[in-house]
């Protein structure tokens, strides 16, 4: 969970100068926006209709935005308790930077 723009950026920098493939590098806020240009700038990803399945992405067009959030949340893997506890922090303007795959890398040792 981030709240600046630029940690996470150079954190992503370090996720792929590890090994870790974009791929597996995910970004989520509650601003649109926001997200787009934190993936753009790093080259990760947003959750969009490859990781939700078509059927649910055209779903979350017609949801509220903290229904979109929880569903894309789950779709990367979360349990439904996990999603509503990361959607609160959403809610108070968190970036958060989900890793998918990590090939065996202990995360906590190359970043914050």
């Amino acid at each position: 969970m981030y709240h600046d723009d630029e940690r996470i950026q150079e954190d992503i920098s370090i996720l792929k100068a590890n090994k870790i493939e974009k791929e597996n590098i995910y970004v989520l806020s509650h601003d649109d926006d926001r997200t787009n240009r934190i993936a753009k700038n790093t080259e990760a990803n947003t959750i969009g209709a490859s990781e939700q399945g078509l059927t649910d992405a055209v779903k979350s067009v017609f949801e509220k935005q903290g229904d979109e959030l929880r569903d894309k949340i789950e779709s990367v893997g979360f349990s439904e308790a996990e999603t509503s506890e990361y959607e609160a922090e959403l809610d108070k303007g968190a970036v958060f930077l989900i890793v998918t795959e990590t090939y065996g890398i202990d995360l906590d040792t190359i970043i914050g």
